[in-house]
């Protein structure tokens, strides 16, 4: 966790309301985040947690406006960066905040960083969009910050190509890349899927030590629920575009309420239990066409799925202080056990 104090009265930085994305497929289009609500407080580091598919890099493609316009788009809610709206702004306006105010680790920094431009060209290029800054001035910079992100021997690494580094370095870059302007808020996603463990431990202690010098934000995008544990302060668990849980991280893991939530915990193992095979959850993510209309949709997969739950869509309601779920298991309105599902 990154141990920074938070006060209720304090503003967010980031809001998202009610926010709604679609895909067009074969013509219609499907909501991939639906009816989604969540704030990031200034210093707070926030986890979003979830299988593939659950529409985790949607939603930050959708902050960052980075969505594919041909088949793309917000269709409901807002988001508010400072108590700006972002989805009012013009392509230029948004690129004065794109990467200055707010930053993005992309999931695979092989595919993230251009081939054919070297390492310090492509930090520069960065630091020439967002700041008036000679090409002299641009270098040393680009050279401390890949020293910042423990990259050894930066002065020879800020003329090599991608292909020259490890993927752990790499990832460095990308980071590198995403501070170069200070930001504000930093989303980082799935920063550290494809690095073996020890790097991602260097990784995740990196993200802290930038987190607590620059008293920044961040969402940080992950499956890895070790990784949750390790750096955040909240938690918000999604399911197929859908918020399910949403509450601060100590409580996730000492009182999951979510059936999902509970079988996902299920699935870390424990070096304390000795177990032949570990806990898995059955079926998989609905596409977006084959989605539940009404009801719950991790009701075809819940172990504690009750007839009313394919007929009710939940809400997501407070359960304690601070600490939101959306199960028909919590609601005080449910209708009465038994009730007939045809």
């Amino acid at each position: 966790m990154s141990g920074k104090t938070l006060t209720q009265s304090e503003a967010p930085l980031l809001e998202v309301k009610n926010l709604e994305t679609a895909f067009r497929i074969d013509g219609e289009y499907y909501n991939a985040v639906d009816n989604v609500s969540f704030s990031v407080k200034p210093g707070q580091i926030v986890g979003i947690v979830g299988e593939s598919g659950c529409g985790k890099s949607v939603m930050s493609l959708s902050i960052m406006k980075l969505l594919p316009k041909e088949n793309g788009k917000i269709v409901g809610g807002e988001i508010k960066f400072a108590g700006i709206n972002l989805e009012n702004m013009t392509d230029k306006e948004i690129n004065k905040i794109r990467g200055k105010d707010i930053a993005m680790i992309f999931q695979e920094p092989m595919t993230a960083l251009n081939p054919v431009f070297s390492i310090g060209y492509q930090i520069e290029e960065v630091l020439h969009n967002h700041m008036k800054i000679s090409k002299k001035e641009a270098r040393a910079k680009a050279i401390s910050l890949l020293k910042s992100v423990g990259i050894s021997r930066p002065e020879k690494i800020v003329d090599e190509y991608p292909h020259q580094l490890s993927g752990g370095m790499r990832q460095r870059v990308m980071i590198a890349i995403a501070i170069a302007c200070q930001p504000k808020l930093l989303i980082a996603d799935e920063p550290t899927t494809a690095l073996d463990v020890t790097v991602q431990a260097q990784i995740l202690e990196l993200l802290k030590e930038i987190q607590a010098v620059n008293d920044m934000s961040i969402i940080m995008i992950t499956h890895d629920l070790g990784v949750v544990a390790e750096i955040c302060d909240e938690v918000i668990v999604m399911y197929a575009g859908n918020v399910v849980e949403k509450t601060d991280v100590d409580t996730l893991f000492h009182d999951p309420k979510h059936p999902y939530t509970e079988l996902l915990m299920g699935a870390i193992p424990k070096l304390d239990e000795d177990v032949e095979k570990l806990a898995t959850i059955q079926g998989i993510v609905p596409s977006l066409k084959n989605m539940p209309r009404v009801g719950c949709k991790f009701a075809h997969r819940c172990p504690k799925a009750m007839p009313e739950c394919s007929l009710m869509t939940p809400q997501l309601a407070e359960t304690n202080a601070g600490h939101e779920v959306a199960c028909l298991l919590y609601e005080a309105s449910r209708p009465k056990e038994g009730m007939n599902a045809s």
